[in-house]
């Protein structure tokens, strides 16, 4: 087990996870249920899934694709989405 590798996802992800739209979505299932139990294991579930999809599906682009054009393509792709946003966004 590479612990520096399992921490340091650890961290990224939840810092990445606070307050967006999946942590929303999961307050306002708790909010409207009586059952949180119920919320916190269908949510749990559902990163766990994503997670899961990542992994093996980023194991597979990994062999098709050399990491530093991931970062690359990834860095490009976050930066077209925010300008796209900040254009686009339809609050005008």
């Amino acid at each position: 087990m590479d612990f520096k590798t399992l921490f340091t996802t650890f961290g990224m992800i939840f810092l990445a996870e606070l307050g967006d739209k999946t942590q929303l979505a999961t307050f306002a299932f708790s909010a409207n249920s009586s059952s949180r139990m119920a919320v916190f294991l269908g949510s749990a579930g559902a990163l766990v899934l994503t997670s899961l999809l990542g992994v093996l599906f980023g194991g597979i682009v990994h062999r098709l694709v050399s990491p530093q054009t991931i970062k690359i393509g990834a860095g490009v792709l976050f930066m077209v989405l925010g300008i796209w946003m900040t254009f686009f966004s339809g609050n005008k």
